[in-house]
């Protein structure tokens, strides 16, 4: 299935959504226009559609290889991911000092989202490359940015993050590789990591590993994390590449999905020990990765957005194409998107889809504004918004994904089922990235115990209100398209409201019923915070005369908030008062 570039509704959620022309226009972004925004982002696109998207499918079937405990990437991979670096893909988000174009984090997603409907399993690997930039910015000595910042902020070298083990898996202070101080100044590291995302692989001459590892004489659990930087090839003085380093491949793990993505067991230090170099303060570890991971889940929603996009278009396509029974007042079969459920779950898949753009994009927005805003005020509350929205760009988006990409199948009946459509693989694909970055029931977690008691309260009650105002502005409008969409955004946001109190108290006094409903309650949120995302971006298309496409965007707004957002009244319902159904059940009635 060919896939076109996303760019008219990658433009509506940048310049409507998150209104990056009118920032423009203040100065935020002093080095940027909206014709030099529509011009990168068409040129991300043509890159996407013409040497990204052929590689998906092969790459599915052939997957990464490891020979001789090197991996080998699908054929035209490292190719591609050359003409990627030599286009300055990969500069553009860096700082200007490293070499890097200096651009927004927003205008960075926007083709992130590209990179992975094109190919889910080649976009990931471009996050964590820019997840260690930021960790060497924020963390690294004078020396390390000397001598690793150029070459991962043009992507010529790549970077990992080493933290999962066997026995430990999200709970880190599990973790038992081994750090020993050496007199020169630099670390041996010893142990093995799994689930290293692009581990190995021949796209880049160097990998730049980011490995968190324990002293022998550090404190328990995480407070005794060191991070430390550890190169497959060692640097040397002038900058060039010497000897191999003692870390190597062991072996690949065999997927559901992105069978492209070399997905490794890391062996540290299983000959002279892997010659590491201390990132930051000692036993202050997870600190410095968490730079890292605050960058890579919001990376990982615009994955579940861009696979549920890559779905969708496969699903339309071939509902336009397929005939299949009949309708009223035709004769012989019809195309099966003139049925009205096939249309249900068609709208659902473009509004969910929509949703969770906008969520990821305004969330990039804050974060770009927590440092490029003119007063420290509006900093700081950009930072607190940023921080409240990432756990539900992550897990509502990547959410999204699978949803999407399951519909994405039954659009194709029994055709869906079978490899040879490629549906199948946008499902099996998508299917990691609630898992992922910190599972989604983690994000949940985070969001209902940190996130809502962020400034006591007072950050969620900020973003409750701007909603509040959005669905009063959509009922003032009296705009006959939207149909019942003001009343049902409305409600939607008083439950929200309702369930956010609920919440923030049960946190306090009852954490289990907090978490109990944590899961739910990021639905909620996702929900209504989507559509009056949504709503938002319609309000500032209408007030433009360029409105091309403003019909769509209508419907696609009134359909989720007459369709799915009467969901979160039975939400609220459930994150109140169901708890007690969950935490009174034995644990002996949960065997066969």
């Amino acid at each position: 299935m060919n896939y076109s570039a996303q760019t008219s509704d990658i433009c509506h959620a940048l310049f409507n959504v998150s209104a990056m022309d009118d920032l423009v226009e203040q100065g935020v972004y002093p080095d940027l226009s909206s014709d030099l925004i529509d011009a990168i982002v068409e040129e991300a696109g043509r890159f996407a559609t013409d040497i990204i998207a052929p590689l998906n499918r092969e790459g599915d079937e052939i997957g990464a290889q490891l020979e001789n405990g090197q991996v080998k990437m699908p054929p035209g991979w490292v190719q591609a991911y050359q003409q990627w670096v030599k286009a300055g893909w990969g500069a553009l988000p860096g700082g200007e000092e490293h070499g890097g174009q200096g651009l927004p984090l927003i205008l960075s997603l926007a083709t992130q989202e590209l990179w992975n409907s094109a190919s889910m399993a080649f976009g990931i690997g471009t996050v964590l490359t820019q997840g260690a930039v930021e960790a060497l910015i924020q963390h690294g000595t004078d020396e390390q940015k000397s001598t690793y910042l150029s070459k991962l902020t043009s992507g010529e070298w790549m970077g990992t993050m080493n933290l999962t083990e066997s026995q430990s898996g999200s709970d880190l202070g599990n973790i038992r590789t081994k750090a020993e101080r050496c007199d020169d100044g630099t670390y041996r590291i010893r142990g093995t990591k799994i689930f290293i995302t692009y581990g190995d692989h021949d796209l880049s001459e160097n990998i730049i590993h980011f490995v968190l590892a324990r002293l022998s004489d550090a404190p328990d659990g995480i407070k005794g994390i060191s991070l430390f930087l550890v190169p497959k090839i060692l640097v040397n003085p002038d900058g060039s590449l010497g000897a191999k380093n003692d870390v190597t491949a062991a072996s690949l793990e065999h997927k559901l999905g992105i069978h492209a993505s070399a997905t490794c067991v890391m062996a540290y230090g299983e000959n002279e020990g892997a010659v590491g170099y201390l990132v930051g303060a000692e036993n202050r570890g997870l600190y410095c990765m968490f730079t890292m991971m605050n960058n890579a889940r919001l990376h990982v929603g615009i994955q579940g957005v861009a696979i549920a996009e890559r779905a969708t278009q496969q699903a339309v396509a071939y509902a336009t194409e397929r005939k299949q029974g009949q309708r009223p007042g035709n004769e012989g079969p019809v195309a099966i998107i003139n049925h009205p459920d096939i249309r249900r779950m068609l709208m659902t898949m473009k509004a969910m889809t929509s949703a969770a753009r906008a969520i990821c994009y305004q969330t990039a927005r804050a974060i770009d504004l927590q440092k490029l805003a003119p007063t420290q005020e509006q900093r700081q509350k950009n930072a607190d918004r940023a921080s409240l929205l990432t756990p539900v760009a992550k897990a509502f988006s990547t959410d999204v994904g699978v949803e999407v990409a399951s519909l994405g199948i039954q659009v194709h009946g029994g055709m869906g089922y079978i490899e040879e459509t490629g549906a199948a693989q946008h499902y099996r694909d998508a299917r990691i990235a609630p898992i992922y970055e910190g599972t989604n029931g983690i994000q949940a977690i985070d969001l209902v115990t940190r996130r809502l008691a962020l400034q006591n309260g007072d950050t969620a009650r900020d973003f409750i209100a701007e909603l509040k105002q959005i669905a009063e502005a959509v009922c003032a409008s009296n705009l006959p398209a939207y149909g019942k969409t003001g009343p049902c955004l409305v409600a939607a946001v008083e439950q929200f409201e309702r369930a956010t109190i609920w919440m923030q108290q049960a946190a306090k006094d009852e954490p289990d019923q907090a978490l109990a409903g944590a899961t739910s309650y990021l639905r909620l949120f996702g929900l209504t915070a989507g559509a009056g995302f949504l709503a938002r971006g319609v309000q500032a298309q209408l007030r433009k005369t360029d409105t091309a496409t403003k019909d769509k965007n209508i419907a696609l707004l009134r359909f989720l908030a007459e369709q799915h957002l009467p969901e979160t009244n039975s939400l609220a319902s459930t994150i109140m008062s169901a708890s007690q159904a969950l935490l009174a059940i034995p644990d002996d009635q949960f065997q066969p």
